[in-house]
């Protein structure tokens, strides 16, 4: 008889110290303060699952986030599902990727609505008017944090700028970023022994987490495991609009989205905003879905809510179908519209995953793939600052003016058109997380809290 890999021994009995039950209320909890886009979500699974409850390592996190960071999709509820998985196999990928979108879907759906029957109100705009900027700090917190963990060498600062710089200045895709900064990760780790050591900030005195950075997981990859987990899963993502075509006809809008959003979905690599300017362009021009400038509202709406920014398209299936219903009421086609696009939206997150980690997971030990995957976290850092600049200019500043100089032709606001307001509640957001040490629920509240006594208190006046 065989003896037993001591490493997947010691991987096997830290999955069952973690029963599904306390796992489930931990990703109920992740999943309540999943605001900020990917930036702030990653924050959040890091200092809970790593700093707080030592339920995995700091090198396995980033591991873990790089493998996802090269998948089409949403990264942080990728990151979730995979976490998931290592903690409690498939139920726990399960668990972790569902509760991670769930209170966004339920959040965006009433507020989708509420769009639609009242439009724009005091009211709403005054809570969004504190929201946002509180997501500003919340996202400038989590680049600090994320680049305090995942960029252990200066070669590594180096690709996170050069990679933000590339993003920003030069328009560079989002795919080409990462392929050269893995390119550049591999030259580098030929060169530099200690590239992937890592960073003496994310080395502490704490217990040992309980899924270590050299462990194994024991789930072994197969070719009779992989068929079944792509079968099952391709059926579940095409049986909805396969039902919607029986039912309503293949040339009804439900066909139309769940087609349209399933293409969306494997085409996403860089996160939502790499992807919003293409689902704008066809969501307005060709299929009339939406009226112009309503994406950004959507856009907004999904900023204020907790979980992956992609969750716009559902704001945007739901507007779609509710002007467009066919046969059917408007309401229940708007919410047939919606729940059926975060399906096909999501359902892919979830196959490539479960179909994938298995064999990445024996490939960690492998050194060029480390090196390679080092640099694509940086690359990651660098995302994540692009996305904190894009979306802090977009909430201090009016879009009236346009920023050119050299080489930068970017439409960014220009000074004048500061929004002091936003501004002055950015800072309260900023000394509420970096000097008190508020929890980004109790930032948000206050913030929204602020925004409220301005906006309705201004209108009163």
């Amino acid at each position: 008889m065989s003896t037993p890999d001591p490493r997947e021994t010691a991987e096997r009995r830290a999955r069952d110290v973690v029963p599904l039950r306390e796992a489930t209320r931990a990703w109920f909890a992740i999943s309540l303060q999943t605001f900020g886009g990917p930036a702030g979500q990653i924050a959040v699974m890091q200092r809970v699952l790593v700093e707080e409850k030592r339920w995995i390592g700091h090198q396995r996190f980033l591991f873990a986030l790089s493998y996802c960071t090269l998948l089409p999709g949403p990264e942080a509820q990728q990151l979730a599902t995979y976490v998931g998985w290592l903690l409690n196999g498939v139920r726990g990928a399960l668990v972790a990727g569902i509760l991670f979108v769930l209170p966004g879907v339920a959040a965006l759906l009433v507020l989708s609505g509420i769009y639609v029957a009242y439009g724009d109100t005091t009211l709403v705009e005054s809570v969004f008017l504190g929201l946002a900027p509180a997501v500003v700090a919340i996202v400038a917190q989590a680049v600090v944090r994320v680049a305090r963990k995942g960029l252990g060498h200066p070669a590594l600062v180096a690709v996170a700028a050069a990679s933000f710089v590339a993003l920003v200045v030069f328009g560079v895709p989002f795919p080409a970023v990462v392929a050269v900064s893995a390119a550049v990760g591999w030259v580098l780790g030929r060169r530099v022994p200690d590239l992937t050591r890592p960073p003496r900030a994310a080395v502490d005195d704490g217990p040992p987490p309980l899924v270590s950075d050299d462990q194994l997981h024991s789930e072994r990859p197969s070719g009779r495991r992989a068929a079944l987990t792509l079968a099952i899963g391709l059926v579940l993502w095409a049986a909805p609009v396969g039902v919607a075509a029986l039912l309503v006809g293949p040339s009804s809008i439900f066909v139309d989205q769940g087609l349209f959003f399933s293409g969306a979905a494997v085409v996403t690599f860089g996160g939502a905003y790499a992807v919003l300017a293409y689902v704008a362009q066809q969501a307005v021009q060709v299929y009339g879905w939406l009226l112009p400038g309503e994406m950004v509202r959507g856009l907004a709406l999904a900023e204020t809510t907790p979980g992956p920014l992609i969750m716009v398209v559902q704001f945007v299936a739901f507007v779609g179908a509710y002007r467009h219903p066919g046969d059917l009421d408007p309401w229940l086609a708007a919410v047939l519209a919606a729940l059926l696009t975060t399906w096909v939206t999501f359902v892919p997150c979830f196959l490539f995953i479960l179909l994938g980690a298995p064999y990445v997971e024996r490939l960690r030990g492998n050194r060029s793939l480390a090196d390679a995957l080092a640099g694509v976290t940086a690359a990651v850092v660098g995302v994540i600052a692009s996305l904190a600049v894009f979306f802090a200019l977009h909430t201090l500043f009016d879009a009236t003016g346009r920023l050119t100089a050299g080489p930068l032709d970017l439409e960014y606001p220009h000074l004048a058109s500061l929004d002091v307001t936003s501004l002055a509640l950015t800072a309260l957001g900023c000394a509420l997380l970096f000097w008190r040490g508020w929890s980004v629920l109790r930032t948000l509240g206050a913030c929204a809290a602020a925004g409220l006594l301005v906006g309705v208190g201004g209108a009163l006046l």
